[in-house]
């Protein structure tokens, strides 16, 4: 569902955010209406700003997409070195100690 420009306007303004970051909420997946509604109250001092919020969830998924780019790298590289090793080796090895 597209949402309208006055909403994005809205959002923009009450969660004090910039272009940049009212792009970056996009990328995440989110609408202006859940940005609104995460703005803490005065009785929230836990919760961080909007702002904050979107930028911690942006480096938490940037984050977890580098480790998984890791593992899968970690696995290649098994992979080919399990697969380097030839067999005629091993049936070398079992013929020896027969003899």
């Amino acid at each position: 569902m597209a949402y309208s420009e006055d909403l994005w306007r809205e959002a923009k303004r009450k969660c004090r955010l910039n272009n940049e970051d009212v792009a970056l909420a996009k990328s995440l997946g989110f609408n202006p209406k859940s940005l609104i509604k995460n703005i803490p109250s005065p009785t929230q001092l836990w919760k961080a700003p909007v702002k904050v919020w979107i930028h911690d969830l942006e480096a938490k998924r940037l984050q977890k997409s580098a480790a998984k780019k890791k593992r899968q790298e970690a696995a290649a590289l098994k992979t080919a070195a399990t697969e380097s090793v030839p067999r005629e080796n091993k049936d070398e090895t079992k013929d020896s100690q027969k003899d």
